[in-house]
């Protein structure tokens, strides 16, 4: 029997599927007594509630899922007892990685649009482009994209490789995730009055980008693991 809730699911007024962690053995410390389950929408018990309204990403909804006595049979378990949060684990490297490439999407489309509009934009009788302030902060926002692309294929290719990439995909979310708010922001600068207005589109990617430091574990927890990952590669004599 499942009860509790988690808050903030995406997609869940659309999902027929939810993937739920639940303390199985409370006698087992931190996550060595959660384990994994397939639980089916219409399972009774199992609730959704009404999407939240939010300030970007429209088009994806979040809800919160509740559960009051859902009866769940143990075939519906994911790998054995005990073993959710390794799961957790193994799902999260690759949706930070995921998160990161998505970030970095977001970046190419920015700089193309503070490109495009820099170059049509005239001001004081020649294009904003040729101002050195509006370059320096379409160069910039370029080199930060050219990196996190370049992290993020190495710790994919690790991954695909069967490297353990858990510190690598934290370095990937929390340096893409920061940047590509810093490029929303540089865009809504280099366009002005004009970035800050709908017609354009650009407060809307800034509205977006927001979020990126939030799910997938936010920057802090980032940092964490990643502190934690070098002071085990430490002990270990890797450092």
């Amino acid at each position: 029997m499942l009860s509790g809730g988690k808050r903030y699911i995406t997609n869940a007024n659309v999902a027929d599927l939810f993937t739920v962690m639940a303390r199985t053995n409370p006698d087992e410390p931190g996550g060595k007594g959660v384990s994994a389950f397939i639980v089916p929408r219409d399972t009774p018990g199992l609730s959704v509630g009404k999407p939240e309204k939010k300030m970007g990403q429209q088009g994806a909804h979040i809800c919160d899922v509740n559960f009051d006595n859902a009866r769940v049979p143990s075939e519906m378990m994911i790998a054995g007892e005990g073993e959710g949060f390794k799961v957790a684990m193994s799902v999260l490297d690759k949706g930070r990685l995921h998160i990161s490439s998505v970030c970095t999407g977001m970046m190419d489309r920015l700089i193309s649009e503070m490109v495009t509009y820099a170059m049509e934009r005239e001001q004081f009788g020649k294009p904003i482009m040729q101002h050195q302030l509006i370059q320096a902060m379409i160069a910039d926002s370029q080199a930060e994209a050219y990196a996190a692309r370049c992290m993020i294929l190495d710790a994919a290719r690790k991954r695909d490789a069967g490297e353990p990439v858990t510190m690598l995909a934290s370095c990937c979310k929390m340096f893409a995730s920061e940047a590509v708010g810093r490029v929303a922001d540089r865009a809504v600068q280099v366009f002005g009055g004009a970035g800050y207005v709908s017609d354009y589109g650009v407060e809307r990617f800034f509205r977006d980008a927001r979020i990126f430091r939030l799910y997938e574990g936010t920057t802090q927890i980032q940092q964490i693991i990643i502190a934690r990952e070098l002071s085990r590669a430490a002990k270990r004599g890797e450092i």
